[in-house]
């Protein structure tokens, strides 16, 4: 698979609560030098970063995170959240799932909070993190049926703040019952070119990811 297929896929990552602009900024020079999808970062820097490369020919998207990393704020509170970030310039919205809802079998409400959010979004891609580590298989199939139903544009596999990240097998399954159209975000973890290329071929269409633009760099690929 050609490099810069596996790069056009990557939200190029910076989710770490320590993150300075300088550490920011970068990895935003590092997306638009790489051709990434987006860079990911938290909300408070959405706006300069959109600020910061609006002039710029090889600006790319600029995505954020609510209800993260543990999605039990309130679906008001996320909602909130999510119309903020669009209006200071959000491109895509990662949102976190209410993990106790779901085990609570109040899989109707999860859906709810989802459209919830998604209509704050105003047209921008929504993903839903749904933390594979913390579910059962069978949770991870209703969670597949609720996203499916959803007007969310992904799935996603992980906030990289959990037990563990990303897995071939939960790519599998999520290719697997997840309806057409809808994308799956494989996230946290992926420490390979090669990891990537196999979630890409699993069927991935999204990779949350701060080691493989560090990997191209010939840099240490630590971290998300």
């Amino acid at each position: 698979m050609e490099l810069i297929k596996i790069l056009s896929t990557v939200d190029h990552t910076l989710l770490k609560p320590e993150s300075t602009w300088e550490q920011i900024r970068q990895i935003c020079d590092d997306a638009m030098k790489y051709h990434t999808a987006t860079v990911c970062i938290p909300a408070d820097y959405v706006a300069r970063c959109k600020e910061y490369m609006q002039d710029k020919t090889d600006k790319v998207g600029v995505c954020t995170v609510i209800g993260f990393p543990t999605g039990y704020s309130t679906t008001a509170s996320k909602v909130f959240e999510a119309a903020d970030a669009v209006k200071n310039g959000a491109d895509e919205v990662d949102m976190v799932i209410n993990i106790g809802m779901l085990k609570d079998g109040r899989d109707e409400d999860v859906l709810q909070e989802i459209n919830a959010i998604k209509e704050a979004c105003a047209g921008r891609v929504l993903k839903v993190i749904i933390e594979t580590c913390l579910l059962t298989q069978e949770e991870k199939i209703r969670m597949c049926d609720i996203v499916s139903r959803s007007n969310a544009d992904f799935i996603k596999t992980s906030t990289g703040f959990s037990t563990s990240g990303a897995t071939f097998d939960d790519i599998a399954l999520m290719k697997k019952y997840m309806a057409p159209g809808k994308g799956i975000k494989a996230a946290g973890g992926i420490s390979s070119l090669d990891d990537a290329e196999k979630f890409i071929e699993l069927g991935a269409t999204r990779l949350g990811t701060s080691r493989i633009v560090k990997i191209v760099k010939n840099e240490e690929a630590t971290g998300y």
